[in-house]
């Protein structure tokens, strides 16, 4: 007599499975854990973070996450597993259990954009990252209800855009000191015992978090322990990070309440004000703190170096500068540079501005310089492809550049930037025509598309031109902060998608297409979140004639499109 099948052996395929009902399921339990954690019920946190972790839908979705979804995903670890079969998936999510052995992670080495340095990366194990992504589908709720307003990197809805409005925010009515701060190799310095201190969870999770610390790492064949730091490339490091930062903040503010600050009546102020007119803004190990007054700057620095020797930190002295935003102060110059951009104040007339300066927020001059390097570059090595291939590969690495930088004061960088990209264009167009004229060169490349005379454009007969971006067209649209409380985890998911479509690096294709479908995905009707990886995909496949217009688009989930896929054969676009 044959056993019947179980819920353990699924009776449906992988891409059959009701994916809609496993989200809305998990998000659930999630959403319980960020109210329960928010009104600080600790007992009830976690008995839903042990109900989550042992749930077959949750395992299934951070089973999901590292075979389908991450980037990542085709990425070994020291087994060399880099991809699974939808049955191996299954025996995964069987086989994913808290306390298992932990195998040591396998050590990449990257570079370092803009320089020649390189940074390390640990990569788990796919059974490792799996379970990672279990956990963190249970803590990450937890914290998100109590990390502090100004953290911003590596957290779901927050961007660095985020973090440079609330800089303009904090500055904008009154020119400021600023202390520019790096703490030094952040992820390869904190201590194990006192992130597991902080960490303050659940026996079965901290004895798996401190398994995943101590696991080790194997570069070439060599294996090194790890006595301290949290292993970047593993799902779960970009939490543990921010919880071992968090408080940053906090205490910062306890300090703020104890200062002199009186108003311009002569009159003390409440705390409340001493507490706004004091501002740290954090993305990951970056961090800026801003005050009218420098000695206010000069003991916070003092504090947080203190702050810091609790989770074995400190601060990177050659990168922690102390300047102001408006005059010189010492060699520095005014302003600083935060997250690529250039944030300083400029004297102008009452008729100006009332306060009789203005903040002024560009890209950063080395920014510019690397990214002109880079499309340089992909000129230089396709000096012998067709206009086609040279256009196909430089519009991305132009607009994406353009987009991150669309929420400030750019105009100026992105003409100067065509300005020298025009000369490159012209010797790579004229060492294909040796003998050609000047004027026949110009004929053959460019030509007047709308209000543009010269644009880099190929001709084609019965089709449309493919023309290269500029930087230029770019609109500026400033950016609006995400509220200091708001998470994905509230449930205002209304609000979450509509931020997606705002969101400056996403192209004006998927904004119209989010727009279009208010925020939601066409195949399983859910809402799309901040990590989810989204596809533009063909309603009609092209194959079976359909169009590259917008009535015949639509954006899905990755998994959604992979589902749609298996009956159409259409291929989609990973945005």
């Amino acid at each position: 007599m044959k056993k019947s099948k179980t819920r353990h052996e699924p009776m449906v395929e992988w891409s059959q499975l009701n994916w809609c009902k496993l989200e809305k399921a998990v998000f659930k339990l999630q959403k319980r854990i960020f109210k329960a954690s928010q009104r600080g019920d600790v007992k009830a946190t976690r008995r839903l973070q042990k109900t989550l972790m042992k749930s077959w839908y949750a395992k299934c979705l951070a089973v999901r996450r590292v075979t389908q979804d991450n980037s990542g995903k085709n990425t070994a670890g020291v087994d060399g597993v880099k991809s699974l079969s939808p049955a191996a998936r299954f025996r995964l999510v069987n086989n994913l259990k808290l306390g298992a052995k932990v195998k040591p992670t396998r050590r990449v080495w990257i570079p370092k954009p803009g320089t020649e340095e390189k940074r390390p990366l640990g990569i788990p194990v796919i059974n490792d990252r799996a379970l990672q992504a279990l956990v963190k589908l249970a803590l990450e709720p937890e914290w998100e209800a109590r990390f502090e307003p100004n953290s911003y990197g590596f957290r779901a809805g927050r961007s660095c855009h985020d973090a440079i409005e609330a800089i303009f925010l904090s500055i904008k009515k009154k020119p400021k000191f600023v202390l520019d701060a790096d703490i030094a190799k952040c992820f390869d310095r904190i201590d194990h015992e006192a992130l597991l201190r902080k960490l303050n969870t659940s026996p079965t999770i901290r004895r798996q978090v401190r398994a995943w610390l101590k696991a080790g790492v194997m570069d070439g064949k060599q294996l090194f322990p790890t006595s301290e730091g949290t292993p970047q490339g593993g799902v779960i490091s970009p939490l543990l990070a921010n919880i071992a930062l968090h408080g940053m903040e906090e205490r910062i503010k306890e300090f703020a309440k104890t200062i002199e600050l009186r108003n311009h009546k002569g009159y003390q102020v409440s705390w409340q004000s001493k507490a706004k007119s004091l501002s740290l803004i954090r993305y990951a190990d970056d961090f800026v703190i801003l005050h009218e007054d420098i000695t206010v700057v000069q003991r916070c620095r003092e504090i947080i170096s203190e702050w810091l020797k609790d989770m074995g930190l400190e601060l990177k002295p050659s990168k922690t500068r102390l300047i102001h935003t408006l005059n010189g102060y010492g060699e520095e110059k005014p302003g600083f540079h935060f997250l690529g951009f250039n944030i300083r104040q400029h004297l102008v007339g009452k008729y100006h501005s009332k306060q009789g300066f203005k903040t002024i927020i560009t890209p950063s001059k080395e920014k510019q310089k690397i990214h002109y390097e880079r499309v340089a570059s992909i000129i230089e090595d396709h000096k012998a492809a067709p206009q086609v291939a040279l256009i196909i590969r430089l519009n991305p690495v132009i607009t994406g550049w353009s987009n991150y930088y669309s929420t400030v004061v750019s105009k100026a960088a992105y003409s100067g930037l065509d300005n020298l990209i025009y000369p490159k264009l012209k010797a790579w167009a004229q060492r294909r025509h040796p003998n050609k004229s000047g004027v026949w060169v110009s004929n053959k490349y460019w030509q007047t598309i709308g209000g543009d005379n010269w644009a880099f454009a190929t001709r084609q007969k019965g089709q449309n031109p493919m023309r290269l971006r500029s930087h230029a067209e770019t609109l500026i649209v400033r950016h609006v902060k995400v509220k200091g409380d708001a998470s994905p985890y509230d449930g205002n998911l209304i609000y979450w998608s509509s931020r997606m479509g705002e969101h400056p690096e996403v192209s004006t294709r998927v904004a119209t297409l989010l727009k279009a479908q208010k925020g939601k995905c066409t195949h399983c009707q859910l809402y799309f979140r901040e990590e989810d990886v989204l596809e533009v995909d063909h309603k009609i496949p092209r194959s079976k004639g359909g169009k590259d217009e917008y009535k015949n688009l639509q954006i899905l989930h990755k998994h959604c499109h992979d589902s749609k896929t298996a009956e159409d054969g259409s291929v989609a676009k990973c945005v």
